[in-house]
């Protein structure tokens, strides 16, 4: 087989472009959703508050999921894209007047936050449409054989704006306070906008235009469940980040536990995307296409591991380790969960089977916040903690036992096959 070129996605001048585009837009979105959590927070002192957050996020986000991968099929993307970064910037700019002294002196706190949630909630309709209307766009920008390539570097470039985006609002919040960091994001959020104007319109590819809405709910839903790598690979990522949900409880263990303030929160929120961009670099140059299936496995199981290791330090810097190596691990399961989805999903569905993976994957971050919050209510933040770890590494274990096939999984046969097609 001919020597991969690890740049090949790279060398395609619009590829460039959504990426700067892509960047710019989760660096935004990382920012807000670090600068509510920290803001929330301070105002109610509750970790159910923080758990809000995500339930807040959640319901319109499932609800929508499925009709806005309908949507995405139907329409061309890159003015659908256009249109969900207008809404997104009307949300940063209410974020930002909602945190102004001018205009908030006279409201009461309650009034405030459930301002706050209500823009959460209006995102998580944006947030149904988001990655759907990407993971179509960039199959659209580069040739098939490069798809993969071209996944690692849109993966890669979304950790690193994750981890620039945590740790620049923690940096802000200090330096300029949470109201100028808001309108920071603003300017981010347009100028992805102005951005995304550098791409040609594309056209659509899906065959069944003006197809009935419930007869491609139900083709898209057939389709994943029918394919089992692509099955297999979400409902153990799901149930993964179902538990290990720690991460919404950082801001506690910043202000309460480790006492680092923001600037050590943006470090912590920032450390499990250092480690996840750093792997997916390195899957970059050295596939993991060979015995997926055992090294999703391990990598689930490793992330357990370190989020229990997290819940029990009392150490800055072992709580940074442990949070570095979660991400590590998560790199490895977003690859090979992206190269399984980009192989098997054919051109006319991507939007439908995003969607899917939005609502077992994206979604359940959100609700991993929300489960978090609750249990660390009901049972103390560390201890909300170790249970979450714990439970993913049974996840793990269990679906290794029960599941020889996927344990056997290996995709390299399958990226020979689609290279060939290609």
């Amino acid at each position: 087989m001919a020597k991969k070129d690890p740049y090949a996605a790279l060398r395609i001048k619009e590829f460039n472009i959504f990426l700067t585009l892509r960047f710019a837009l989760v660096f935004a979105w990382s920012m807000q959703f670090i600068i509510i959590e920290w803001q929330v927070y301070s105002i109610t002192k509750d970790p159910l508050s923080l758990g809000i957050i995500g339930l807040m996020e959640i319901i319109p986000a499932l609800t929508m999921a499925l009709f806005a991968g309908h949507i995405v099929d139907q329409r061309e993307k890159r003015n659908l894209l256009a249109v969900c970064l207008a809404l997104f910037s009307l949300i940063s700019l209410g974020l930002f007047l909602l945190t102004w002294p001018k205009i908030v002196a006279n409201w009461s706190t309650n009034t405030i936050l459930y301002a706050i949630y209500a823009l959460v909630f209006f995102g998580g309709f944006l947030r149904a449409f988001f990655g759907p209307t990407i993971f179509s766009l960039v199959a659209l920008i580069v040739p098939k054989k490069i798809y993969p390539n071209a996944a690692t570097w849109s993966s890669s470039t979304w950790q690193m704006a994750s981890v620039l985006g945590p740790a620049t609002a923690g940096v802000l919040i200090s330096v300029i306070g949470v109201h100028w960091s808001l309108c920071f994001v603003f300017g981010l959020v347009i100028f992805a906008l102005i951005t995304l104007t550098q791409i040609k319109k594309k056209p659509i590819l899906n065959p069944k235009i003006g197809e009935p809405v419930m007869q491609s709910l139900k083709e898209g839903l057939s389709f994943v469940f029918k394919t089992k790598a692509i099955l297999g690979a979400l409902t153990l990522d799901m149930i993964a980040v179902l538990f290990g949900g720690a991460i919404a409880l950082l801001p506690i263990f910043a202000q309460d536990i480790l006492k680092v303030g923001s600037e050590g929160f943006g470090v912590l929120r920032a450390a499990p995307a250092v480690g996840a961009f750093l792997t997916m670099l390195i899957t970059a140059y050295i596939p993991i296409s060979k015995n997926a299936g055992m090294k999703l496995l391990a990598a689930v199981f490793g992330f357990g591991v370190c989020i229990i290791v997290f819940g029990l330090s009392s150490v800055f810097w072992i709580s940074v380790l442990a949070l570095f190596f979660s991400g590590v691990t998560d790199g490895v399961s977003m690859v090979i969960r992206q190269t399984i989805l980009q192989i098997k999903t054919p051109d006319h569905m991507r939007g439908r089977v995003a969607s899917v993976n939005s609502m077992f994957v994206g979604s359940s971050n959100e609700l991993g916040a929300f489960e978090s919050g609750v249990t660390a209510k009901l049972m103390g933040t560390v201890t909300a903690v170790v249970f979450g770890g714990t439970m993913t590494i049974i996840t793990a274990l269990t679906t290794g036992i029960v599941s020889p096939s996927f344990r056997k999984l290996d995709l390299t046969k399958d990226l020979e096959a689609h290279e060939k097609a290609a």
